[in-house]
């Protein structure tokens, strides 16, 4: 079996990621602040804290929160700043769990500014200082990679601009924790959210997301804590973010994730990954038929759409899989903005993604399918 859909979940997972995962549940349970065991089950939380903060520029590792993913992180940070919609940008590039929330949560009032991008899913800052310039934005939701052309947003750029205008940056790493770099302190950014199962290495349900100090925001959740029990009503902003019992075997396979990462070295992960991008497109284009989504881009995160004359994409994923073992992804992608300016609305894409684990000799196996299933 070939795997290409590791924008979505990274498969395989490393040795010692499983390993970790089993070792957690072989040990006797017990949660964060939760337990009077002798046992350095709480130094797991702040290990994983501190390696994601290595591994993502955040030195306030503190303020990093657990939860089941980036999903529930956004829905967090956006529930929790207490502002309306319409006083927040986002990107046709984001994903549904950035937009739903602003489209759907009850205190959240009003649309969003929605900025464009080009034909290759690339927003140019310029655009969001244009409203920014306008005084009614209070925040900015940037998706940083997209998972679609895999276009790398200037998140630098981002950030001054909204330092410039004391607007919140919101940086969703969905896609590019583990295989991009991110340097969230020196991009000025106020909150972000991560999640674990794609190239952090990690499980599904495991991710969480950052907010620095000095940002108030309220929770979506309350409930035990295993700290200060006798409190019921929270005052002066002294709230606390992980409730109920958390994932302490999923967390400790995430640091064991994130450890792997460092020791494999970011750079080489990501040169790796750029090689194998770049090798699928020049394959790509010498198959007539093939039109390529964000061929235009400079830099990418791992991620290639296109379409094959002749097939929607769904039924082109159905016949790679179930004829030739080769697991893709098909249609919108859960971003369902972008396909009118990349030119494949309706649809949607195929797409494939690599971690590091994928090889060239995949992607030819790949090339031959496609050319037999062309006739």
């Amino acid at each position: 079996m070939i795997y290409f859909n590791n924008a979505a979940t990274s498969y395989p997972k490393p040795e010692t990621v499983k390993k970790a995962y089993l070792d957690a549940l072989e040990a006797l349970p017990s949660g964060q602040f939760r337990s009077a065991l002798s046992c350095d089950d709480a130094d797991v939380f702040s290990l994983c804290r501190n390696r994601l903060g290595s591994l993502m520029g955040i030195s306030g590792t503190d303020r990093i929160y657990f939860a089941s993913g980036s999903t529930e992180g956004l829905n967090v940070i956006i529930n929790g700043l207490g502002i309306n919609a319409d006083e927040i940008a986002a990107t046709v590039t984001e994903h549904n769990s950035v937009l739903r929330p602003l489209y759907n949560l009850p205190s959240i009032k009003g649309e969003p500014v929605i900025l464009s991008c080009d034909e290759n899913g690339y927003i140019p800052p310029e655009l969001f200082e244009n409203e920014a310039k306008k005084g009614r934005i209070k925040a900015l939701v940037l998706n940083h990679c997209s998972n679609v052309t895999g276009a790398i947003q200037d998140a630098k750029s981002f950030g001054e601009i909204s330092e410039r205008y004391g607007i919140i940056f919101i940086l969703d790493v969905s896609q590019s924790a583990g295989c991009l770099e991110i340097k969230a302190d020196e991009w000025g950014v106020d909150a972000l959210a991560f999640t674990g199962h794609k190239s952090l290495m990690g499980l599904q349900g495991t991710g969480g997301y950052y907010v620095r100090e000095g940002l108030s925001f309220i929770p979506l959740k309350y409930g035990g804590t295993g700290l200060d029990s006798s409190r019921i009503l929270y005052e002066d902003d002294g709230y606390e973010y992980e409730v109920g019992t958390q994932n302490s075997a999923g967390i400790a396979a995430l640091s064991a994730a994130v450890k792997w990462i460092m020791d494999q070295g970011m750079d080489a992960i990501s040169e790796k990954e750029k090689k194998l991008t770049g090798y699928a497109i020049d394959a790509l284009s010498a198959v007539g038929g093939i039109r390529i989504y964000g061929s235009g881009l400079r830099e990418r995160g791992p991620v290639v759409s296109f379409n094959m004359d002749g097939f929607a994409p769904a039924d082109l994923a159905y016949i790679l899989q179930n004829s030739f073992d080769i697991v893709t992804r098909s249609g919108l992608h859960c971003t369902p903005l972008i396909h009118k300016y990349i030119g494949s609305a309706g649809k949607g894409t195929l797409r494939i993604s690599f971690s590091c684990m994928n090889k060239e000799s995949e992607i030819d196996e790949m090339i031959s399918a496609l050319k037999e299933i062309a006739g």
